[in-house]
């Protein structure tokens, strides 16, 4: 990611927590630790149903006497719907702010020049009055501005960003195993620590109660984890959602996300996987990447 750079992420939308009961409502949903959140750190996590499956992903970071929600802007509307489910008699006010902020995205070497950054994932600082964070899911996805639309281009200006196309910064997530778009498509298929979210920093195991808590520490502490999100590359031919791929005759997973970054449900502690190999699909020839944050 070039130091100039900017990316203007008009594909992530923004909600807005507030209210006595903010705090506490957020600590019994998530699945990080809301207590990691305040003006000097944010942190990345996801609302899984019950049993554990993903529904949704977002980054936390304090405002004011709240939280934003730094989510996909197509789904906003229903984790809006999702958490007001669980509002109840809670003194919270969920609010879309998705029309009036804006997500900027820049390079890790640049978010390191601003005073008082810390080279450390979900370090949080200020630009006047605005966040700036160092991506708590990996460094190398570089800082996120969150800004007010009408103050965005003066401020850009005034810290020498130049706007650059958006499938660069998607690229480098797909590079760097991550998903981002299309997340929709990931909902009840698999759980949420198959997402790889306990090395995206997503998942705290030493926090109390949360929705889906059960399944996701039993999968950990029985060591149960066999299957991965893992992104994967088009070599020829189409891809399709739910597309089983194989290693010669022997299945290995499930294309899940079939956009232009596409994701897939991969066995790979199997034999039938190797990471260096071409696998097959219905209409496709594919390769599969397993990125080195990935430890095992």
């Amino acid at each position: 990611m070039n130091i100039q750079n900017v990316y203007i992420l008009e594909d992530r939308g923004i909600l807005y927590i507030n209210g006595a009961d903010a705090k506490e409502f957020l600590q019994n949903l998530i699945s990080n630790d809301i207590n990691k959140v305040n003006d000097d750190n944010s942190c990345f996590a996801s609302l899984l149903t019950p049993q554990g499956k993903f529904l949704f992903a977002f980054i936390i970071v304090k405002h004011k006497a709240g939280y934003f929600i730094d989510c996909e802007k197509s789904q906003t509307e229903a984790l809006f719907k999702q958490l007001s489910t669980y509002k109840l008699r809670s003194k919270v006010e969920i609010m879309n702010l998705s029309n009036e902020f804006v997500i900027a995205a820049f390079s890790h070497e640049k978010f390191l020049k601003f005073e008082g950054a810390k080279d450390q994932p979900g370090n949080t600082i200020k630009y006047r009055e605005d966040p700036i964070l160092l991506d708590p899911r990996n460094k190398d996805l570089g800082a996120r501005l969150i800004i007010n639309l009408e103050k965005l281009y003066l401020s850009l200006k005034k810290l020498k960003l130049k706007n650059s196309p958006i499938d660069e910064y998607y690229k480098l997530s797909h590079n760097l195993g991550i998903a981002q778009k299309e997340m929709n498509k990931l909902q009840n298929k698999l759980f949420g620590i198959e997402c790889n979210f306990e090395e995206l920093n997503g998942i705290d195991f030493k926090k109390g109660c949360y929705v889906g808590q059960e399944n996701t520490a039993r999968i950990k502490l029985k060591n149960k984890l066999s299957k991965r999100l893992l992104p994967i590359n088009l070599i020829e031919g189409e891809l399709n959602q739910d597309d089983l791929i194989y290693n010669g005759e022997f299945e290995v997973g499930k294309v899940l996300i079939n956009n232009k970054y596409p994701f897939a449900l991969i066995k790979y502690l199997e034999i039938d996987f190797k990471k260096k190999n071409e696998f097959t699909c219905k209409n496709a020839l594919i390769t599969i990447d397993k990125p080195d944050w990935i430890n095992r």
